[in-house]
């Protein structure tokens, strides 16, 4: 069995692609759940972002796997199988290893370099884990991914090339505005990106933010803590975003909604109300990062208004990271791609290994045996001296090839080398398989430093 990615991400589809398919945690359940009624899938996990909605499963057979996929992300987005295949991209086995790998990193992200994107892998796959859906395979391959992301940020300087999507929205909203320093903030989603975003207008100088969310004890929580960085911060409800627009100057939305929750009324109610004030000529920036769009696409229509969406953010060039911080992190990839795959393929030969000593030493057994029944009068330590003079021998024959078989396995092509050992030595293939399953899935720790929280998360 191999891995199957199926994915349709900001470098295969615009924006409305990605906003159809976007999906929140209970529509990933659903679509893990109707993914593993199918005889051919037996792992899965979901990776939803702003940027992507990928599924990572363990499948029996290529093209069968992809048929199952491919059909439920289909229904699940209301697209035709043959519109969604236009934007999708499918890896398999080693490809679908580098590319996870390659998220987890930061180097598939719209901001090359971007951070949060590693705690994203990280939550579909506690998630995946949480919901028992995850087996031994993706396990494996989603630990080590995110290991890999963390080794890529702290041994290189992607993260002060490549800014955060936040940075570089920010960056474009400063310009029109002549500076965020005194300058009065909304922020919309109390989440990790409303955090984010949060630290980031501090540091720029901001002097009033407005945080508004639909938890109220998370936006209090939020704006708790940006007074305490200086900032004269207020919580709101969901409900009076309109009223909290009237004085912004920018506002950054990054929710997990499936809907807008800025709409065009809303940002009309705004500009009537700055008019009757006399701030009507004041430029109003609204960075939507949510995706699907958190903000009514019309509303970039209104005069005075910038919208900054990510489509745009893809195009800016401060969304590329330093092409050597970048090659950099690409090597670092590399490398851990092909220790990855050594160890899946040694690891892979080991039950051939493990079964071919138990067929040996049930040999062993069974001429012990039939040497007792041929010699019953035989002392009990010349017994005893026969019997560890034929283990050491059988152990001597076998320990050069075994040895050798696990370095070869390394290798691309090493499978070949396990099935030669069952066919040389007539292994039954059901004990090769009783050991393969026999071990329980290994505990790993999730207690990484500095962990990332996924983003999205109002």
């Amino acid at each position: 069995m191999s891995v199957l990615l199926f994915g349709v991400s900001h470098r295969s589809a615009p924006v409305p692609v990605l906003e159809q398919l976007a999906t929140d945690e209970a529509d990933q359940a659903k679509i893990i759940d109707e993914l593993l009624q199918s005889s051919l899938v037996t792992e899965a996990m979901v990776l939803s972002t702003c940027n992507r909605v990928e599924v990572y499963a363990v499948v029996d057979a290529f093209h069968g796997g992809l048929s199952v996929i491919g059909q439920v992300l289909a229904e699940r987005s209301g697209m035709s199988l043959g519109d969604l295949t236009k934007y999708a991209y499918v890896r398999y086995a080693e490809a679908a290893v580098e590319h996870l790998f390659s998220v987890a990193a930061g180097l598939d992200s719209a901001v090359l370099g971007e951070q949060q994107v590693l705690g994203q892998v990280r939550r579909a796959y506690a998630s995946a884990e949480a919901n028992q859906t995850v087996g031994r395979t993706l396990h494996e391959l989603s630990q080590r991914a995110l290991s890999v992301g963390k080794r890529v940020h702290s041994e290189t300087g992607i993260d002060a090339a490549g800014a955060s999507v936040v940075s570089v929205a920010l960056g474009m909203a400063d310009g029109p505005l002549n500076g965020l320093a005194g300058r009065a903030a909304v922020v919309v989603g109390a989440g990790s990106m409303g955090a984010l975003t949060g630290a980031h207008l501090a540091r720029a100088g901001i002097a009033k933010v407005h945080v508004v969310n639909r938890s109220m004890a998370r936006a209090h929580r939020l704006a708790a803590n940006l007074s305490e960085l200086g900032v004269i911060a207020t919580a709101v409800a969901l409900d009076d975003v309109a009223g909290a627009l009237i004085d912004a100057d920018v506002v950054i939305s990054s929710t997990g909604a499936v809907s807008p929750v800025v709409s065009l009324a809303d940002v009309h109610h705004a500009l009537a109300h700055r008019s009757s004030a006399g701030a009507g000529e004041r430029p109003l920036v609204i960075c939507d990062l949510g995706m699907p769009r958190d903000v009514d696409p019309a509303v970039g229509g209104l005069p005075g208004v910038l919208v900054v969406d990510m489509e745009r953010i893809q195009r800016e060039p401060a969304a590329r990271a330093a092409s050597g911080d970048a090659e950099a992190a690409r090597a670092i990839v590399a490398t851990e791609v092909a220790t990855y795959l050594a160890r899946q393929r040694m690891a892979e030969v080991t039950p051939t290994v493990t079964a071919l000593r138990q067929r040996a030493a049930e040999v062993v057994e069974a001429e012990l045996l039939r040497l007792d029944n041929r010699l019953p009068g035989l002392d009990t330590s010349h017994r005893d001296e026969v019997a560890r003079t034929v283990k050491r021998v059988v152990d001597k024959l076998l320990h050069a090839p075994t040895v050798r078989v696990k370095q070869l396995a390394g290798a691309p092509g090493g499978d070949s080398y396990a099935e030669a050992l069952r066919e040389l030595f007539e292994l039954d293939p059901t004990a090769v398989e009783a050991v393969a399953t026999a071990g329980e899935l290994p505990s790993v720790s999730m207690d990484f430093d500095n962990q990332l929280t996924a983003e999205n998360d109002e």
